[in-house]
């Protein structure tokens, strides 16, 4: 394939994230089919200390430090009319980067994962650009507002995003999105969909690493007399607080009527101050980052997942299942994930009933939750794998055909 500059917003160790997950599996995939040079950003001391890493895969690297306050970078957008989101990740450095870049190697392919890093893509370029947005941001903004939340905000980075995804679907020989159904979401947005190569590439899971045979369980799960719920994320991230917040106050207290002791563990890094003072409520227990959420998964009488904003398909879901956990899930949540209802995993909607239903109804019935716990571990081994993802990647890479002369 040629020299690849692979431009990323977050440095793609360690794979711990959602986005560094598949940028991570992408990048290696990458790799295997040539040089790969990367350009990307780093916000905490671990991401800044992930340079060695970067040196073992790529033949040059650029890994810099983010720190644009967001209130400068909002300052800017209006200033600019630009989108927040573009303007955070606006960086002198990272030009400087791409242009000498470009200028020292026989770059074929430029690969831009998530659509804040297309800026970078110079209009001079005329090789190829594959762009992997994952999902339609300006969707999920448009959704925030909808919500009632900073209205004025993002509607406007809806508006703005909107208008980004249609200069990359003009300019990008492909574009890649996460599911089919992100990618009908995406085409239907555009002014001139016939303008764009879309395709979906979904997410894998490695189930060796999420394997319960190879975990141990967590013991402070494991102490409680009464089922113990599990849900998982980055818990500054608006979707999975708006979910966490929701099972506090939608579910737990009628599930507490039927299990007087159960308990809702939320797991993940940087709880935002509404979640943690929530800590202690109607059996919730909120434990921020931990060093290995699989114990907790392996221990989990049920994972929850009741996204109310859900785009792309869902790692923590995929995570459960492969922990052979049974997952209650809104829709949303099992957007991208083409397993069977009731089979592999239980879909209820955001209400609070049908959701209280589907919990209880598999924690009634322990050989039925087991069963389910097990076939979706056998899904995600079968249809799920980061192999069939790198696969799949490949075939859209070999079909790209040669680069274009740039607009």
């Amino acid at each position: 394939m040629g020299e690849t500059l692979f431009l990323a917003h977050r440095v793609p160790f360690p794979p711990d994230r959602g986005d560094k997950i598949r940028s991570h599996h992408l990048l290696r995939a990458l790799v295997k089919r040539g040089p790969v040079h990367v350009g990307t950003f780093g916000e905490t001391k671990t991401d800044l200390a992930q340079k060695s890493a970067l040196a073992a895969l790529a033949r040059t690297h650029a890994l810099i430090e983010r720190k644009k306050p967001l209130a400068l970078a909002g300052a800017e957008a209006v200033l600019k009319r630009k989108p927040v989101s573009l303007t955070a990740f606006d960086d002198a450095a990272m030009h400087r980067y791409v242009a000498k870049t470009l200028g020292n190697h026989r770059i074929e392919t430029i690969f831009v994962f998530s659509g804040q890093m297309a800026q970078y893509v110079p209009d001079s370029f005329t090789g190829r650009v594959i762009v992997d947005l994952c999902d339609v941001d300006s969707a999920k903004f448009e959704a925030y507002a909808d919500a009632g939340r900073r209205v004025w905000l993002n509607r406007r980075e809806g508006r703005l995003l909107a208008r980004e995804e249609e200069r990359i679907a003009a300019r990008a020989d492909r574009v890649l999105l996460i599911s089919g159904h992100e990618v009908e979401l995406f085409t239907s947005r555009l002014v001139d969909p016939g303008a764009a190569t879309c395709l979906a590439l979904g997410n894998g899971i490695d189930a060796q690493i999420f394997d319960p045979q190879t975990v141990a369980r967590q013991q402070d799960l494991d102490e409680g007399e009464d089922p113990q719920l599990v849900f998982t994320g980055q818990m500054d991230y608006a979707p999975n607080v708006a979910a966490a917040q929701w099972l506090i106050d939608n579910v737990m207290p009628d599930l507490r009527r039927v299990y007087s002791r159960a308990r809702l563990h939320v797991v993940g890094r940087a709880p935002v101050p509404a979640l943690t003072r929530r800590h202690g409520e109607n059996g919730v227990r909120v434990w921020g980052e931990v060093p290995d959420v699989r114990p907790f998964l392996k221990s989990a009488d049920l994972v929850v997942a009741p996204l109310l904003i859900a785009r792309g398909v869902q790692n923590k879901v995929l995570e459960a299942m492969a922990m052979a956990r049974p997952v209650v899930l809104t829709p949303g949540a099992a957007t991208g994930i083409e397993a069977r209802d009731g089979c592999h995993f239980a879909i209820a909607p955001a209400e609070g009933a049908a959701m209280l239903a589907r919990i209880t109804g598999l924690l009634g019935d322990p050989p039925r939750a087991e069963a389910m716990g097990q076939a979706a571990r056998k899904f995600v081994i079968d249809e799920m794998s980061w192999e069939s993802v790198e696969r799949a990647l490949s075939e859209i890479l070999a079909c790209a055909g040669a680069p274009h002369d740039a607009p």
